[in-house]
């Protein structure tokens, strides 16, 4: 089965390159030498130390995987039609709504699946939330409903690109 496609701002990938380059340089080594220090100590099986390398290795190898995976599978917002060229919105876009039942009136940035922040100035949220899917293909001055617990209709307000 061919891995899903895993749409990524200009922002968020390099963010993704930039803790794969420190895995791979500085903490892997890090963690390599402090496994060779702990064997040089003797007994492995009560080398406290040991088992704590170990399990830092492991951490650091899963999210070398991890990193590899998501990069391998990354599109831009270009790629998956929803960049700078559309007129709908899209991956980086800046939208502020209002949710039609309550009045409520939110501003987002929505994002790839990889980089949401719901605690950014404005919150960031996902791609595949219920209301960035929602949003992501209309535009400003239309409807849409966001499927969650509870459906509800927001309308778009406003569109910009970062």
């Amino acid at each position: 089965m061919a891995d899903k496609k895993i749409i990524l701002t200009p922002e968020a990938r390099e963010e993704l390159e930039k803790e794969y380059r420190d895995l791979i340089d500085v903490q892997r080594p890090d963690v390599i030498e402090k496994l060779s220090l702990a064997r040089s100590q003797g007994d492995l099986s009560e080398n406290a130390d040991y088992d704590a390398a170990r399990d830092r290795q492991a951490q650091i190898e899963g999210r070398i995987s991890q990193i590899e995976q998501i990069l391998n599978n990354a599109v831009s917002a270009e790629e998956a039609g929803l960049g700078a060229n559309s007129k709908k919105i899209g991956i980086g876009d800046i939208v502020t709504f209002v949710e039609l039942a309550t009045g409520e009136e939110s501003t987002v940035r929505v994002v790839g699946q990889v980089g949401a922040d719901p605690f950014g100035n404005p919150p960031s949220i996902s791609n595949e939330s219920p209301i960035g899917l929602a949003l992501i293909g209309s535009e400003p001055g239309k409807t849409a409903w966001v499927e969650s617990a509870e459906r509800y209709e927001i309308k778009i307000i406003s569109s910009s690109r970062k």
